[in-house]
């Protein structure tokens, strides 16, 4: 396999659980490459284990549309979405801030609570 442009894009583990659940369920061929369906069968295994397990599109979608009031960058809502942040701690190591800080206290609060109402456990 060939990385052809390493910076496409940046999926969470939501995406990929969702496009490797389903390929293991409609791309099964007797001939496969036994370390692919080895590593395949990792990535389901971990993913299952994770909140994006329990994610639906729904819930995914209401996510990315609620959080655009915070001008968050992709690589920030991918976080998110990956590791739950429960703290404004762990908010403030997910947002990058500059010279200024990005979100104020009420902002990072209501982004807890965002989190915490849209997106399962």
């Amino acid at each position: 396999m060939e990385i052809i442009d390493a910076n496409t894009a940046m999926l969470s583990n939501f995406e990929v659980g969702s496009g490797t659940f389903e390929q293991s369920k409609s791309q099964r061929r007797p001939n496969q490459e036994s370390k692919w369906v080895l590593s395949h069968h990792h990535a389901i295994k971990y993913l299952e284990g994770t909140p994006a397990a329990l994610q639906s599109e729904g819930c995914f979608k209401k996510f990315l549309e609620d959080v655009k009031k915070f001008g968050l960058t992709i690589k920030e809502k991918t976080m998110i979405l990956n590791l739950r942040p429960k703290t404004d701690v762990e908010i403030s190591l997910i947002v990058q801030s500059t010279d200024q800080e990005r979100l104020t206290e009420e902002q990072i609060e209501e982004l807890i609570e965002l989190i915490q109402n849209t997106l399962p456990e």
